[in-house]
């Protein structure tokens, strides 16, 4: 077994020591790396004529791009639904055509309310739902953005949704709100909304507020909403989410940007940051054992933005600024640097010791070894839209799903093999959640549990 196989074993068995494989607690999973506990299915279809691996499917109302959460065999997601049922049509994401899109001024005047629900993941019946919030929206989104776009996470205990610039709202698991906080209202770039998710740790929350404005990373105590620490950062609009990584030598909370920083858990201090040489951060971390990759956006070649693009694989232990010298492509705290990872806004996974990157306009996926950075292969999916939602994997397949509602599952490895393509003809920019091998897929309208009999019925 290589090096680098042995440290991802070490981390993902203690990982698993102390977390359900049952439960997805969060955006991506457990360790917010899109990798499921068990096997999945490779074969569904949900069209009139055929329904094969579809356990349920039902109706959701209001939009929404947060993932499905699961935790004791219940599901949680948020939506926001226009007051006005007339406007609700009106109101619903649009296909992203490229380009710049729109921005959605307009909306500004329509009142929504911010609901948290709570499904039955053997059913799909809502046990229930409430509003955290009712009002006009604080700012513009973009026309394929939605207002409930941050994926909730729990700690087993407690449900905690963050609608943006809307507030952050704690509820248990029966639905009592525990607690609330308004975070303030800050300008985004462009009028595009927001989109970064929250994490959990030691029983603190951890939200990433960048923006136009006053950039910061703030730290709430789980059990009351109060503030543990706030830190102002020198960025402006993100888009990805923070991880919290843990190493062999600590844990760490790891902040996309055009710098990305390392901060201490506990007290918000800075670690380590690393330049990105510009770009967007939009895709959020993984982190795999020992091995952390980092990554931003190619945003404008020969333009003002022009720069990043870069994908990092950090090493443990770093301290200060441990940007590499000079262009290098390594360093101390750097195992490799490469620039043809196609990293964009979907998070990658990790299968078979190989990383998966998927660019939005082309419909590719690239394939990069995780251990020396060396790219397997760059492979157009024939037939496939765009893609936004983050792939996942079971281990042994990699599961792309474009904005059509297809999802496109890949052989894990060095070499590209299409195992099957499977239509949903709706829709889809929200990442599934996975659990007791299901899928729930979220689509515009609707969520679906994709399991095969046999695990159904467990």
């Amino acid at each position: 077994m290589s090096r680098f196989r042995c440290l991802v074993a070490i981390g993902l068995v203690s990982a698993c020591v102390i977390v359900s494989a049952d439960d997805w607690p969060q955006f991506r999973g457990t360790n917010a790396d899109g990798i499921a506990g068990s096997t999945l299915p490779t074969q569904w279809a949900a069209d009139e004529g055929e329904t094969q691996n579809i356990k349920w499917q039902v109706p959701i109302q209001g939009e929404g791009w947060s993932s499905p959460i699961i935790s004791n065999g219940q599901i949680f997601l948020t939506a926001a639904v226009p007051v006005d049922e007339d406007k609700a049509d009106a109101a619903k994401p649009t296909e992203y055509s490229g380009g710049g899109g729109s921005r959605r001024d307009d909306l500004t005047s329509t009142t929504f309310h911010y609901d948290v629900i709570c499904l039955d993941a053997a059913t799909g019946k809502e046990n229930w739902r409430r509003t955290a919030k009712q009002g006009r929206p604080p700012m513009p989104r973009h026309s394929s953005n939605t207002y409930a776009t941050e994926t909730p996470v729990t700690d087993g205990k407690s449900i905690f949704a963050y609608f943006g610039m809307n507030g952050v709202y704690c509820y248990d698991l029966a639905g009592e709100l525990r607690w609330q906080k308004d975070l303030g209202s800050f300008e985004m770039r462009a009028g595009w909304g927001t989109s970064s998710s929250p994490v959990l740790f030691d029983g603190k929350l951890y939200i990433q507020v960048d923006n136009e404005e006053q950039s910061f990373v703030i730290a709430l105590d789980a059990d009351s909403g109060e503030e543990v620490w706030r830190v102002n950062r020198e960025e402006k609009s993100q888009y990805s989410s923070p991880i919290i990584w843990t190493n062999s030598k600590r844990s760490e909370l790891i902040v996309g940007g055009v710098v990305y920083r390392s901060y201490d858990p506990m007290t918000g201090d800075l670690l380590w940051q690393l330049d990105m040489e510009k770009g967007r951060s939009s895709a959020t971390p993984i982190a795999v054992g020992n091995r952390l990759f980092v990554g931003t956006e190619l945003r404008n070649r020969g333009g003002d933005d022009d720069g990043g693009g870069f994908l990092f694989a950090i090493k443990p232990g770093g301290s200060g600024d441990i940007t590499p010298p000079n262009d290098a492509t390594d360093s101390e705290f750097i195992a490799w640097k490469t620039d043809s990872s196609d990293i964009q806004m979907a998070s990658p996974t990790f299968c078979d010791g190989h990383l998966y990157f998927l660019e939005r306009r082309a419909a590719s996926v690239t394939c990069v070894n995780a251990e020396t950075g060396d790219i397997a292969y760059k492979q157009r999916i024939r037939g496939a839209r765009a893609f936004w939602a983050s792939p996942w994997s079971d281990g042994k397949n990699v599961y792309c799903l474009d904005t059509g509602g297809t999802t496109y599952v890949i052989a894990g490895g060095a070499a590209f093999r299409l195992v099957s393509e499977n239509v949903i003809d709706e829709q889809a920019w929200s990442t599934p959640g996975i659990a007791d091998g299901a899928i729930y897929l979220r689509t515009l309208s609707h969520l679906y549990s994709i399991a095969e009999p046999s695990k159904s019925s467990e």
